[in-house]
């Protein structure tokens, strides 16, 4: 490993009992080390956790003073974007309730106190909700009503905006503006299965009853959503972590882990998604999860997939956005097990449509507002060309390496 990813190494095994010596090596990270590993911190979703973990620890000396002061800034903004997220989320769902919607909430506020311990240090970028699919029609009227618009439709993912700016930055990635994005995840009503809308919770949070996943359908939903980033170009490193922390509180919890099984008897995609992941964190931050989990997930991934997460394990987790296109040499192993990939590897490799727009048009726009716009898509797509050209030739080489690599190792 590079310098770079020796020291995200270091920040992930903070979160490791007991403390790991690789750790040692945050002391030793000159100022444009700190502040290439911030950058890092901040996309990956880690820099808050980071914070809180080291002040947990004691070890806040091992910042220096501008690093804990910016981390320090950042949490205060982002508990101001927390509260904006949390009173914008219970407007919604007061109409939901009050319109008789069947609906869940899904990450964000049901991941504590398992995953999240404080909903201040977790960066949430939507709002997640799974909705009956009798109920989509009716709750994107309320989402209208509130002045979402619809920005898209992808399978039954429905993706609203409210107040969308041009020009944003990472700057702006804690500020508390007032801008939102809801995702509505249409939940498709089988005849012949239950569904996670059969099985719900009612929680009180923040003042608010609020139905949330069951322990097994949140626990689930967590891993298949942490296994498809890693299925994919760049991933968020905190989806790992919150995941990790999820298993390691219910780590003792057998009747947990014996309904897991079950579900993932019914779907084949349960334990080699699960197994992925665990297999992966495992590789990178320990042994953290128990027989009653690896026992049917891990250990029945076939060699080439447990190979892929050993070879390029590390390289996924400690990788700098926008990523890479190794996670298709993943797809094709898995493929050999059942699981076909969204996309075909030429479409991968050679997209042939544009990507969609960044921000879409504004009703009675002006003329600053729409350059801006038309500045901010044309970079957007400069940087999505520089991405396919370069990675698709670095996955062709990569490709001949990896059968090299099995060639010798199976």
């Amino acid at each position: 490993m590079c310098r770079e990813q020796l020291a995200r190494e270091a920040v992930l095994m903070t979160f490791c009992d007991p403390l790991p010596d690789q750790c040692s090596r945050l002391r030793d990270l000159s100022s444009n080390d700190w502040n290439k590993l911030l950058h890092w911190l901040d996309l990956s979703g880690l820099a808050l956790y980071f914070l809180d973990r080291l002040v947990e620890l004691d070890l806040s000396d091992l910042l220096p003073p501008a690093v804990f002061t910016r981390l320090q800034r950042n949490l205060s903004d982002n508990s101001e974007r927390t509260r904006g997220m949390i009173n914008q989320s219970i407007a919604i769902q007061r109409e939901f309730q009050e319109a008789g919607i069947l609906y869940a909430n899904l990450k964000g506020l049901s991941l504590w106190p398992d995953s999240v311990s404080k909903a201040e240090l977790r960066h949430q970028f939507d709002l997640d909700f799974l909705v009956a699919e009798h109920s989509g029609p009716e709750a994107r009227r309320i989402l209208e009503g509130r002045g979402y618009r619809l920005y898209a439709i992808s399978g039954r993912s429905w993706e609203f905006k409210l107040n969308e700016r041009p020009g944003l930055s990472l700057k702006h990635l804690y500020k508390n503006l007032p801008s939102f994005s809801v995702e509505l995840h249409i939940d498709a009503r089988s005849h012949s299965a239950s569904t996670p809308l059969d099985r719900l919770e009612w929680r009180e949070l923040y003042g608010m009853n609020m139905p949330v996943l069951s322990p097994v359908d949140l626990l689930l939903g967590q891993g298949l959503h942490a296994y498809k980033h890693i299925c994919g170009e760049f991933m968020r490193v905190a989806h790992l972590l919150e995941f990790r922390r999820h298993v390691v509180a219910k780590h003792d919890d057998i009747a947990t882990w014996h309904k897991l099984q079950l579900a993932a008897k019914e779907d084949p995609r349960v334990s080699l998604g699960l197994g992925v992941v665990t297999l992966l964190i495992t590789q990178v931050m320990g042994a953290f999860a128990p027989a009653t989990l690896t026992s049917w997930s891990v250990n029945r991934l076939s060699r080439p997939v447990q190979l892929w997460v050993e070879s390029y394990g590390h390289r996924i987790v400690l990788g700098s956005y926008p990523g890479s296109k190794f996670y298709l040499l993943l797809q094709r192993e898995l493929e050999g097990s059942g699981a076909r990939g969204k996309r075909s590897l030429r479409q991968a490799l050679l997209p042939y449509r544009f990507p969609p727009p960044v921000i879409r048009a504004f009703p009675n726009e002006t003329l600053a507002i729409r350059i801006r716009r038309y500045y901010t898509q044309f970079e957007f797509i400069l940087s999505r060309l520089r991405f396919h050209f370069v990675e698709g030739i670095r996955f062709g080489l990569e490709s001949r390496r990896w059968r090299r690599t099995k060639e010798i190792s199976l």
